[in-house]
């Protein structure tokens, strides 16, 4: 009982001075949960829990996203389920939408609220990995007593947010851990682990919601989350990660006005009068593959006579 007051101590001392919380993530947080959401360190609060027919709303609402994450989720949970790990797929208020646990750890995580179903916002149940990496849309480690709530800190946190095809937050995904021994050092291989799939599932989901497209990598250093874009078959922007946007300086009216990926990416267009005929070039090029060389087979396809392909494919230097 000393423990729950002393942390909750320490959470007010801290959380009342705006400079700690200026120059610390937990700290802010800390103070938000007390001004903004009106929560208390020493209350015993648990996640609330959805009803069955809430719970399956809102996984119907997050079905593609269930679907593209599962394999993700499968294989992580294959490395470190043995470790006492449990892993949850939110959406993005927290909700927990899919979970992976060992039977035998069961008991103890349901106990703490680490469950399908409940709900790990910050307005919830104060600073915590899910909650907190939703809030400030970024990667977390919350170890134990950086818990909001005293009855918390026996839990360690590593969460990673997963961003939409538009770049906006769209769900979280979480390692958590109530081992004795989980020090700063193994959750922070966690969360490599964890960052590296929540990745993995973005630039999925991305791929799907540009499904007809061609997909760019951004040529980007030291950046951990996909930076990508959709591009249609006439070289225009159809779409972009949040990291393509940020390097790119893309937004969506941008990108609605309409930009070609060559001039976003710098690609040489010195000789500009030659455009066309690289498009043509290119276009003839594929067809004549399609065909096999066949110069009979692949003007059949153009729809233009075999003389005709013979003159464009002498004008434009192929062979």
């Amino acid at each position: 009982m000393s423990m729950s007051f002393d942390h909750a101590d320490h959470v007010y001392t801290i959380a009342g001075h705006a400079s700690a919380a200026a120059s610390s993530p937990i700290a802010a947080s800390w103070r938000r949960c007390l001004t903004l959401y009106g929560l208390s360190p020493e209350e015993d609060r648990t996640p609330w829990r959805l009803t069955e027919a809430e719970f399956r709303q809102v996984r119907a609402r997050s079905s593609v996203l269930i679907e593209e994450a599962g394999a993700e989720i499968d294989r992580l949970f294959a490395i470190v389920g043995k470790g006492g790990c449990c892993l949850l797929l939110t959406d993005e208020n927290g909700i927990a939408l899919e979970r992976r646990g060992a039977a035998g750890d069961d008991r103890e995580f349901r106990g703490v609220g680490l469950w399908s179903g409940t709900a790990w916002s910050e307005a919830s149940v104060g600073t915590n990995g899910i909650g907190t990496a939703l809030a400030d849309e970024r990667p977390v480690l919350i170890l134990r007593d950086q818990h909001f709530l005293s009855q918390n800190t026996r839990l360690s946190c590593t969460t990673a947010p997963i961003r939409d095809h538009t770049g906006r937050i769209a769900a979280a995904l979480d390692i958590s851990t109530c081992r004795d021994d989980a020090n700063e050092m193994t959750m922070s291989i966690l969360s490599q682990a964890v960052r590296d799939a929540a990745a993995r599932i973005e630039a999925g989901l991305f791929r799907r919601a540009f499904s007809a497209a061609r997909i760019l990598l951004v040529p980007v250093d030291g950046r951990m989350a996909p930076a990508l874009l959709a591009v249609d078959r006439d070289d225009l922007v159809l779409g972009a990660t949040r990291a393509a946007r940020q390097v790119l300086g893309l937004d969506d009216r941008r990108i609605a006005t309409g930009i070609a990926a060559s001039d976003l990416l710098h690609e040489d267009r010195s000789e500009e009068g030659r455009d066309l005929d690289d498009a043509e070039r290119a276009a003839l090029r594929r067809v004549l593959t399609r065909a096999g060389g066949n110069v009979s087979q692949a003007a059949d396809l153009l729809g233009i006579s075999r003389a005709t392909l013979y003159r464009k494919m002498k004008k434009l230097s192929i062979n």
